[in-house]
Parts: C-alpha cells; structure tokens; sequence
C-alpha cells in the first residue's frame, strides 16, 4: 500500500526544513539506505513505509505510542489536534505531553504545523492494525496499568551478593586488563560479520585465561570505556588505555562501572536507576515489554548485553544489585568504588623469587611493580596470587628495553621476600653476558632482505638445521653470516618465537625495538557513512530551504500527487501579477508543464510550473 501522498508532501517539506545533524540523526536512527534516495521525496516514501514504520513504532515507549494514537484519533474527528487537547486527552502535564511529541518527530512520525501536530495516515493506520496482529490498541496504549511494584532486595541478599559480585568484579578487571596488554602486543582480527577471526579468538581467550564465549562481553566493555576500539578490520588498543593499564585496580574497576553506566541506553537509564535497590529478573523483562509493547526481540537483546555487562562488574548478582551496583545507579561510579574498596584485596609490593625461576605474588601487586615484573619475566598464572616464570628470552626482552644484569638483579632482590636464588641470578648474568650476539638486521646482499649473525658460530649452525626455521629459507654466507629474503621483523619474530635470544639492530647495528605488525593501520579510512551520503543528495538536489518556490521542488509534488492520485493545493501567478488558489488532481507533469482537473470547477488546467509559487496538500 502506497503512503499517503498528503502525508509524503508535508513530510518531505518538513525533512527539507531540517538541518543536517537532525536529518542525520533521523536516517540513522530509521536506518534508511542510500539506495533509491535522490531527494525529499523519495526519503519521505521510504520513511512512511509501513515497514519501516512498524519498526520505528517498535522503538517508542508506550508513553508516546499512546500519543500518537491519541493525535490521530483526534484528527479524525477534529482536525490535527493541538498541545492541549493532546494533553486533555491524555491527562498529562504540558511538558511531558511535548516531551512526547518531540520524541515521535524526531522519529520522523508526525509533523506539526502552525501550532498543531499533524500525524502521518501511514502511522495512524499502522495503529489501527495494531490489535490483528496481537498489539495494544490505542486505548490500551493509555490504559493499561505497568505491572506490579518492584520488589526490594533483602537486607541478607545483599550481604551474600555483595561477596559474589566483588569476586566477579575483580576477577573482570584483572581479564580486562590481560586484553587490552594481548591486543596491545598485536591487534585482533574481525571477520565480516564482526566476530573474532578464531585464532585470534584463542590468543585472546588464552592470554585472559577465559572461555572464547566470554569474549565478547569483556571487549564490550573494554570498548564502553574506551580501552579498546573495533576498528573495520580489527580490535585494537584506544591511546588511553596506557593510563588505564597504569592505575590502581580499584581505578580501574571504577572507570568500567562509570563507562558501563554512561553508555546505558536511553530505555534502560531511568529504570534502572529505579531499580538500584530492588530485584531485576523477569520483573524488569516484563516492565520492558509493557513499556515498549511492540519491541520485546530488540528490548530483550539490549537487556542481555547490558546485563552480561553488569554480572561480569558485579554491578549484579543473581538478577539483584550489589551495594557496589546500588550506589553506582544511585550516586556515581566513585561512590560505588568506595563502597568495594573494603572487598578488593589489598596490593602489594612484594614477592616470591623460587629456585624453579618462578615468581609468586602473594596479592594483587601494584601497578609499577607489575609492570616492570612483566619486562623481565612472563605471566605463568593469573588470579589473586599470580605466578610470573624467569625464561632467557624475557630476561632478553628486559635487556632490549634498556636493562642491565646489575639492574635487573638489583630489581628483583628490592622486590624478594626470599632473596634471589642462585638459579636465577646464574640466568640473568648468563643471558646478559650473551646479550646481542645472535642479532637480526637489514640485508647488504643482493636479493636478500635480511642478514642474522652471531659470534657463536654453532648457534647459527643451529638456526640452520632448525625445522622450525625452515620456512625463511635461511642460506649461509661466506662470512659465516646467515641471509634470508624475508624482511628482518618477519625473521626477527620467527627466532623470538622459536625462544632464541636474538635481538633486532639498525643499518648502523645499533639495537632497535620491534613490535609485530599492525592488522590494521591506524590511518585506514573508516567504512562510508550513509547517513552523511544521503543528506549531502538531498541538499544537492533542491538547493536551500529559503528557496522554496523553485521549479524542481514544485515539478517533484505535483509528481508525487500525480502518481498516488490525490488532490493538491497550489498557488498560481497570473499573468498581471496577481495570485490565484485551485484545488488540482495532478494528471500528468512533463514539458515544464502540469495538467490536472480543477476540483471546483471541473475542468482539465494545462498550468505552466514556472507560474506556480507554492504547492500544499489539500484538505478534505
């Protein structure tokens, strides 16, 4: 069924009226393609499909569903209503009553005109069919009572759920960080859809130590607080992370609980702010389904992405906030910090240096010392009491990055509850003492890329028999030097992960640091936005909003009148300069000319369209 051509014109007029983030914001949210749309005219038809309209229908609250029931019923029978009988009739004060109108405007649902709300045929007849496809009609839109009062979580409840979600909020951000430090070392590639490429999938999942099912909730908020961003291609590190990584725990928590809280979506921010003391479950399921009676698949969605977010903050537990959660609903995410400060373990800033070469942190350690202990040794065992494991090629790593023996060595006894072992003192001496004598460099050999050489003439011995290594095609030179021609990252990467101690240098041999190669460059131009597309079309193709009377705007209504066949009021000058109103039925409109039967008189009209100064819809 074809939208009403009166509602299309005066849509199209009311789209041209628009400013452009308005009409952005429009497109967007009634997720309207690109496709078919050359102007006005064409964005009203897409938005007064009855499709279309349903959808958007199925995102408004009940509050203004029953509005605009409530306009079109009362234009009906009176003509568009104004603000106050909208208001009378709905028994609602004044603001909230425009509050209401503003929303399903900006939807694109109805227009207002001269004091009045004029609500689009398409919309009222979509309402109209509400009830034969099992949704409230209008008078059930105003009607029907929300369900029952909310029910307050015990006193005992919250004592039990506030150890829950303490640990669950702990355990997250400790996750959360092993992630952003995973895609910071190399981003994670996305798949077409938008998932984890699944090797990556794994990396991560193991680098976090959690189940690949687990990911998406932890990179959902990560993204919230901007710790990581899913660019087109790939998952990669956001440049605050590098504070985030750098905070206390607690600080860290409280920056996800705040960003979680700030990217609540609109239908859920007041009713959960409702809720910060009462039990969630199937009692705020319900409440959304009659809050939002036409959108229970994509309420339903939404509800489970913010809730996974909660659980895993423990914002909830059990479908029941935790202090932490009330206060953060309540009062902010500082107030919820203090109020978890007394369950997160305190830091430390001591350790266990054992004979295996293992590092135990009896606590959750502080920020510095974390990170320096990750320079000089890898991550064995994550929880309250991780594990750390002293290998040569970290103890090479910590020497890329600037280190001494002496210093390394003096680190760890400043750090030891136990002293530094003989064992690991004997590796650290050892691989310094060996330190950049297996080094990878650009090439100085015609079609080679790269050159790796080594005073131990069996250490490069051994890098040619390695199979591990055969993929780089490693080739003796008559210096005893080793070429391959793949560049020095790739065969640098290749011998650090085959746990050599190799270091990566310069032309100049001067010792340089790599990192693995980006997925995706930082510079990659983002995916086309359609919304911004569209608008520039339509401001392309009539020219501003002051010149309403040009030809192309006037030639493209009538056309519309033409092909839904309904009558139009246009305004005419005649030859000596005065203006004259018909009602036409639009016949046909071509050669700079349109042909229409005047209502009033009856008679076929051939009216030149430079004449005509305004077209309108006509009344009944």
């Amino acid at each position: 069924m074809a939208p009403s051509s009166g509602s299309a014109l005066a849509l199209a007029a009311t789209l041209r009226a628009l400013d452009d983030d308005a009409l952005e914001r429009l497109i967007r949210e009634r997720q309207i393609g690109r496709q078919g749309i050359r102007d006005y005219f064409d964005l009203a038809e897409a938005l007064l499909d009855r499709t279309s309209i349903q959808s958007a229908l199925s995102r408004l609250d009940r509050p203004t569903l029953a509005l605009l029931a409530a306009a079109g019923e009362l234009a009906g029978s009176t003509g568009a209503p104004t603000l106050e009988q909208l208001r009378l009739t709905l028994d609602t004060p004044a603001p909230e009553t425009e509050q209401r109108v503003a929303r399903a405007f900006a939807a694109g649902l109805l227009g207002r005109e001269s004091g009045r709300v004029v609500p689009w045929d398409a919309v009222v007849e979509q309402l109209r069919a509400w009830p034969s496809f099992g949704l409230p009609s209008g008078t059930e839109l105003r009607s029907a009572p929300a369900p029952a009062a909310l029910e307050p979580v015990s006193d005992a409840d919250a004592r039990f759920i506030d150890r829950g979600a303490a640990e669950r909020a702990y355990g997250t951000v400790g996750i959360i960080f092993e992630l952003v430090q995973a895609l910071r070392d190399e981003p994670a590639r996305r798949v077409s859809r938008g998932g984890l490429a699944l090797p990556d999938a794994r990396r991560l999942a193991a680098a976090a130590a959690v189940e690949v099912d687990e990911l998406d909730v932890m990179l959902d908020l990560a993204e919230r607080a901007g710790l990581v961003i899913a660019a087109p291609r790939a998952w990669t590190v956001a440049d605050e992370a590098a504070a985030w990584l750098e905070s206390p725990r607690l600080d860290r928590w409280r920056i996800l609980a705040a960003a979680w809280r700030a990217r609540l979506p609109e239908e859920l921010r007041e009713l959960l702010h409702q809720r910060a003391h009462a039990i969630w479950g199937d009692g705020l399921l319900d409440y959304l389904d009659w809050r939002y009676p036409a959108g229970r698949d994509w309420v339903r969605e939404r509800v489970a992405i913010v809730l996974a977010g909660a659980e895993k903050l423990g914002i909830i537990g059990s479908q029941r906030p935790s202090t932490a959660g009330s206060a953060l609903l309540g009062d902010g995410a500082e107030a919820a910090a203090a109020v978890l400060a007394s369950h997160f373990p305190a830091e430390v800033d001591k350790v266990y240096l054992q004979h295996d070469l293992s590092i135990v942190a009896p606590g959750p350690l502080v920020p510095e010392l974390d990170r320096r202990l990750r320079l000089v040794a890898d991550i064995d065992a994550r929880g309250l009491a991780s594990s750390y494991r002293v290998t040569t090629a970290s103890v090479t790593r910590a020497l890329i990055a600037g280190e001494t023996d002496d210093t390394l060595l003096e680190f760890l006894a400043g750090i030891s509850l136990t002293g530094v072992p003989q064992p690991l003192e004997y590796l650290v001496r050892d691989t310094a003492s060996h330190f950049g004598t297996l080094r990878v460099g650009p090439a100085d050999v015609a079609e080679m890329r790269s050159v790796i050489r080594s005073t131990d003439r069996a250490r490069t011995h051994q890098l040619l028999v390695d199979p591990n290594l055969s993929p780089l095609a490693l080739r003796e030179l008559d210096d005893g030097r080793l070429a391959s021609r793949f560049t020095p990252d790739i065969v640098y990467w290749s011998l650090h992960d085959a746990r050599y101690p190799v270091v990566a240098e310069d032309a100049a041999g001067r010792i340089v640091t790599l990192r693995r190669a980006r997925v995706v460059g930082e510079s990659e131009p983002v995916s086309d936005d359609t919304a911004a597309i569209v608008v520039a079309r339509l401001r392309d193709s009539t020219g501003s909003v002051a010149e309403s009377g040009d030809e192309g705007w006037i030639s493209r209504q009538l056309e519309l009148a033409a092909k839904n066949k309904v009558a139009v009021a246009v305004r005419v000058q005649m030859p000596d300069g005065t203006e004259q109103d018909f009602v036409l039925e639009p016949a046909a409109v071509a050669g700079g000319r349109v042909r229409a039967r005047d209502r009033k008189s009856d008679l076929e009209r051939t009216l030149p369209l430079a004449s005509i100064t305004a077209v309108e819809p006509a009344g009944d």
